[in-house]
């Protein structure tokens, strides 16, 4: 599936963004730790019939924009699990105690939401050993699915990373594996090939979430290319 990121600064502007976005992707990412005036209930009201919606809520140390503390930021994604959203994303490095709250609200609601539990390097990609131990750290905490996403500064980075795909294929672990950054264009286009859950394109030039996203109409004609005659 390919997902657009919901990224603008207010409620309002977020609603238009999601009725631009909604025909063009199979999932939305409402990242609401860019909103400063977060409304969940109208923003998850806005998805429409059918249209699957991811919220996240980024800490600063992520690269994220949520101003307020640790367990504010939890409890917005708590309220998220509480109104229906499709997919929450949780990172990896969340304090345990407010993790299993999360956890707890997941199973309380009938686990009709799916969680992503993520974890980020921004320094770069380590070895294909070290990516199976986060792999594996983290699918120990039970998600639904794993993401890892690290920065790629060679080509080669992508194929220790789309690497990972198949190893988490093997053991029935939804994940997705990517890599950011100009080097890491490459996993963005081949991860959902090999089965990665989501791979990640900004509606416009300008409104990526993360360095080396591709468009959403970039990646629908480099797909429609590689379709088979």
């Amino acid at each position: 599936m390919i997902c657009i990121p919901i990224v603008t600064t207010t409620t309002e502007e977020a609603v238009a963004q999601m009725a631009q976005s909604a025909a063009l992707a199979d999932i939305l990412e409402l990242r609401i730790d860019q909103i400063a005036d977060v409304d969940l209930q109208r923003l998850l009201g806005a998805r429409g019939d059918g249209r699957l919606v991811l919220v996240t809520n980024r800490r600063r140390d992520e690269r994220g924009g949520f101003p307020g503390t640790e367990r504010e930021r939890v409890r917005l994604l708590l309220d998220a699990v509480a109104l229906g959203a499709d997919y929450v994303d949780i990172e990896a490095r969340t304090e345990r105690s407010l993790l299993k709250e999360f956890m707890a609200q997941i199973e309380k609601h009938g686990h009709r939401t799916q969680w992503i539990i993520s974890a980020h390097d921004f320094s770069g990609t380590p070895s294909e050993r070290t990516l199976r131990k986060r792999f594996n750290a983290c699918r120990k905490l039970g998600a639904d699915i794993v993401k890892i996403v690290t920065h790629a500064h060679t080509v080669e980075d992508n194929l220790k990373m789309l690497g990972l795909i198949p190893y988490a294929r093997e053991r029935n672990q939804a994940i997705i594996a990517l890599c950011m950054g100009e080097h890491g264009k490459i996993s963005r286009i081949m991860a959902p090939l090999l089965g990665s859950a989501l791979s990640y394109a900004s509606l416009d030039k300008g409104a990526e979430s993360a360095p080396g996203q591709l468009t959403i109409a970039e990646m629908r004609q480099i797909y429609q290319i590689l379709q088979p005659s």
